[in-house]
């Protein structure tokens, strides 16, 4: 269990991926955790077999929603759109390795809610925020 905190503090403190929006951008979505504030903006692309070759991501939040986009993006470089299509929210939730409040669950799953979107092309969020939407 120490071994997973001491991850998600890493990635919290030291994120992978992170910075300015790619341009230009194959996958670019925003979206917001109305419950606690947190916010994730993330940009990715592609090459002509839809692998994601280049990945960023900026946010503000709580250590559990920087870690989880941290961690995801890591996992999902060199993977294809149908692999992200595909993805689902346990295997994020074990690479993050611990037991999660419902509320700290909105939050670590924020990161894949955006990827998700985003790989799918939307433009804005039409689904509830329950934690089925991954």
């Amino acid at each position: 269990m120490d071994l997973y905190i001491d991850n998600i503090i890493d990635h919290g403190q030291n994120p992978r991926n992170f910075g300015e929006p790619l341009d230009p951008a194959d996958i670019d979505y925003e979206d917001d955790n109305p419950f606690c504030g947190d916010h994730l903006h993330l940009t990715a692309q592609l090459d002509e077999n839809n692998r994601i070759t280049a990945l960023s991501w900026e946010g503000e939040g709580c250590t559990i929603s920087q870690a989880s986009a941290s961690i995801l993006g890591e996992a999902i470089l060199g993977k294809t759109l149908d692999d992200i299509k595909s993805f689902d929210k346990q295997e994020l939730l074990d690479m993050l390795g611990i037991q999660l409040s419902p509320s700290r669950l909105k939050c670590a799953l924020l990161s894949l809610k955006v990827l998700k979107a985003g790989a799918y092309g939307l433009t804005s969020w039409t689904g509830d925020e329950g934690e089925d939407e991954t």
